[in-house]
């Protein structure tokens, strides 16, 4: 793999930014893996997945990712890797034997903490019991299965692969193959969904006993057949019915909710996105990947890959397809994008650890936030309100500058 490397990621374009205080500390380092091929493409889905051929280029991809994880290597300062996600497109199209060698190429060149979570994306039309088996002996440990509905007709309707009976079945043999931590992704405000129609497919997906559940709303985004032809929704009162009626349910059940759709038995939050909403570093890898990642001078750089598969696995073309430097206005909305997505927020001494600016340049914000109902009046937590939960968009305006 001879990817073009002469010019480092670590120019950055735009004007040259203030200082900005060096980090005392490095935030927890993840890894992120994209594979971008699906057996087909959902008519919702604004992700970067492709269809795939019969033969997937599997052992050049994987060199591919080895080459592109050497480029950013230098950012991991001596870090340990904390979690790994493989996420897509559908991972689990890929055999055992090529993500083992993936695996173990990124360890050698990143050292794995003693408790990393691992966790790969996986659809019911891919599973095989053998081939599970043969993931979690190469220390995958978390599985995350996109069910969205247990309904033929929601399922025909979304263009899923799979129909019910596959997608209990898949629970089944994550469990029999060995994976004690697994999260049921599942849909809710789908084409002509009716309000016992959504608690029925969550009472499905809780009777399959999942340590993590994401619930979340289909939502029309723009390039996807979906935007292009909408389905009929349900209107906005049956919505607000979902959505209070499964938040009770899944609390009766013992699942908390620990940021706006994902929902954990105790202990059982994913550690990955955990490091996401709190502002911690990834490596992104794999066509149109995304990372971020801080640097011991103060610096917070967004980085992106090459997108499509084919320019990706070109050895003309480079991997990384841009970068871009947080600026000292950018980073107070940039930080609580993310942290106040969780339920309970993060620590106030968070901000500054992990962007070296201090607290107080986000006083203005934080005054006008309380004073209106969304942020809570915590000074040393970042938290929203209920209310700021459910007009999130509303609160982080008082962090724009």
């Amino acid at each position: 793999m001879t990817h073009d490397s002469s010019a480092s990621p670590l120019i950055f374009g735009g004007a040259a930014q203030s200082p900005r205080a060096a980090l005392p500390v490095l935030p927890p380092l993840a890894l992120y893996i994209h594979i971008p091929w699906c057996v087909r493409k959902c008519p919702y889905c604004d992700f970067n997945s492709h269809t795939a051929s019969p033969v997937l280029p599997e052992e050049e991809y994987v060199d591919a990712l080895l080459a592109d994880l050497d480029q950013d290597l230098h950012a991991a300062y001596g870090r340990e890797l904390s979690s790994i996600f493989f996420g897509g497109g559908t991972p689990s199209l890929f055999s055992a034997e090529a993500l083992g060698r993936l695996l173990k190429g990124v360890e050698q060149r990143i050292p794995f903490a003693s408790d990393i979570e691992i966790t790969l994306e996986a659809n019911p039309g891919t599973f095989e019991q053998e081939k599970f088996r043969a993931y979690r002996a190469l220390g995958i440990n978390r599985l995350s299965i996109g069910i969205q509905s247990f309904q033929e007709e929601k399922l025909k309707a979304l263009g899923r692969i799979h129909n019910g009976d596959e997608a209990v079945r898949a629970a089944g043999m994550a469990r029999q193959a060995g994976f004690d931590n697994f999260n049921l992704d599942l849909m809710h405000g789908l084409p002509d969904q009716s309000l016992d129609d959504a608690l029925n497919d969550l009472r499905q997906a809780i009777a399959l006993q999942p340590t993590h559940l994401s619930w979340y709303q289909l939502t029309l985004e723009p390039n996807t057949v979906f935007w292009n032809q909408p389905p009929t929704l349900p209107e906005d009162d049956t919505l607000w019915d979902i959505q209070e009626a499964g938040q009770a349910l899944l609390a009766e059940h013992g699942y908390t909710q620990y940021e706006v759709s994902a929902y954990a038995q105790p202990g059982r939050a994913a550690r990955h996105n955990l490091n996401y909403w709190s502002f911690g570093d990834f490596i992104g890898i794999g066509a149109g990947a995304h990372g971020k990642l801080s640097h011991p001078d103060g610096r917070i750089v967004r980085t992106w890959k090459t997108r499509l598969p084919k320019d990706y696995l070109n050895p003309a073309k480079r991997f990384l397809a841009g970068d871009k430097a947080l600026t000292n206005e950018e980073l107070p909305f940039e930080f609580l994008m993310n942290a106040l997505r969780l339920t309970e927020g993060v620590e106030a001494r968070l901000y500054p650890e992990r962007t070296g600016l201090p607290l107080e340049s986000l006083a203005e914000g934080r005054r006008e936030a309380e004073q209106s109902g969304l942020l809570q009046v915590e000074p040393s937590r970042l938290a929203a309100t209920l209310r700021g939960q459910l007009f999130l968009n509303d609160l982080l305006q008082n962090f724009l500058t």
